[in-house]
């Protein structure tokens, strides 16, 4: 909690610092934000090529991953939806609820980890956990490996995409596939993107005041950096533990990873890109107003009651965030074999 302490310091001083006049919004805002990049992100040890993503995509839309065949990647993170699914917490097999709201995938490949509590280190990491989660797509890695095999046109795609292997059908190539799909969705020339280029005018006046009360109230503390947000864990209630209807007591975040009292009710800050389409907010997912939203982390956060006017202002500069949405065609997907297992029920 030190570390994190000093670190949301060093932020903040970085904020009102003397670098810049406290009038140049722009200036700061250059010196903690980072405009997203139109070209997808280089992955360590994982290279992309145009016969990996094309794969990736296909597996992500393919809801022969989950054991029921109903459920794929895209269910959740639905790419038409801004990478959310609008749903409270995520639906998985047998219609269960699962405990917690999906995060967007649009620039997840920005985040410091993936999930809420951040347990996976990188996309791939969380590609495997839905799969395997009976909450979620509830199948094992052998009988997801078993389908593909089972399915003939996955077999020359799969060459084509980890060439040399002798048997690249694998659990591990297939998150590595969906890994690299997931690092083109990106949302690059929002609003926000242009003024940190350097074009003043792509803010409206609100959407700029309300950027310069984000840096004056401490907002940037927990989201910064090119994700505006992703880059650290904290926690939630800093200043006032939020109800029990938002902040569910039974979900204590990080701590269930860690095991370390400190890590209790922390979590990793979402990124706040397409923040005004990819309602509703929270771990919980039970503010569906990105307005409330806003009130809430005032209080919750720093301890402070905003202005409806305030309130409002910081909403229309979240609104900033919202970039150019990927396009994506639905892939035609390969058919089954008479060996291809068939969908489990229950």
């Amino acid at each position: 909690m030190e570390r994190k302490a000093i670190a949301c310091a060093a932020v903040l001083a970085l904020v009102v610092g003397t670098a810049w006049g406290k009038d140049d919004v722009m200036g700061r805002a250059k010196g903690i934000f980072k405009p997203i990049p139109a070209k997808a992100k280089a992955l360590k040890g994982n290279p992309a090529t145009p016969a990996k993503v094309e794969l990736g995509k296909m597996l992500y839309f393919d809801p022969r991953l989950s054991s029921s065949q109903l459920i794929s990647c895209n269910t959740c993170h639905n790419v038409g939806l801004a990478g959310a699914d609008l749903q409270e917490t995520a639906i998985g097999h047998g219609w269960q609820k699962g405990p917690r709201n999906s995060p967007t995938v649009l620039n997840a490949v920005y985040n410091i980890a993936q999930f809420w509590d951040g347990r996976a280190e990188d996309l791939a990491a969380q590609a495997k956990g839905p799969v395997q989660a009976s909450v979620e797509m509830n199948n094992k890695p052998e009988n997801l490996v078993a389908t593909l095999k089972s399915i003939p046109g996955y077999q020359p795609l799969f060459r084509k995409a980890f060439p040399g292997e002798k048997d690249p059908v694998t659990f591990d190539n297939v998150a590595k596939a969906i890994e690299v799909f997931e690092a083109t969705l990106v949302t690059p020339d929002a609003p926000f993107d242009r003024y940190l280029n350097g074009n003043k005018k792509a803010l409206t006046a609100a959407e700029e005041q309300g950027l310069a009360l984000f840096l004056d109230k401490g907002c940037v503390a927990c989201h910064s950096g090119i994700n505006v947000g992703g880059t650290g864990y904290f926690p939630f209630g800093v200043k006032e533990s939020p109800g029990p209807e938002i902040r569910p007591e039974g979900d204590t975040g990080r701590f269930k990873v860690t095991n370390t009292a400190a890590d209790k009710y922390v979590f990793r800050s979402p990124s706040l890109r397409n923040a005004a389409i990819t309602m509703p907010y929270f771990h919980s997912g039970k503010v569906w107003a990105l307005k409330d939203a806003v009130k809430i982390m005032g209080g919750a956060q720093l301890g402070i009651s905003l202005t409806d006017d305030d309130a409002g202002k910081i909403t229309a500069f979240l609104g900033s965030l919202t970039g150019k949405q990927p396009k994506v065609m639905h892939p035609i997907l390969p058919p089954n074999s008479d060996t291809t297992p068939r969908p489990m029920t229950n």
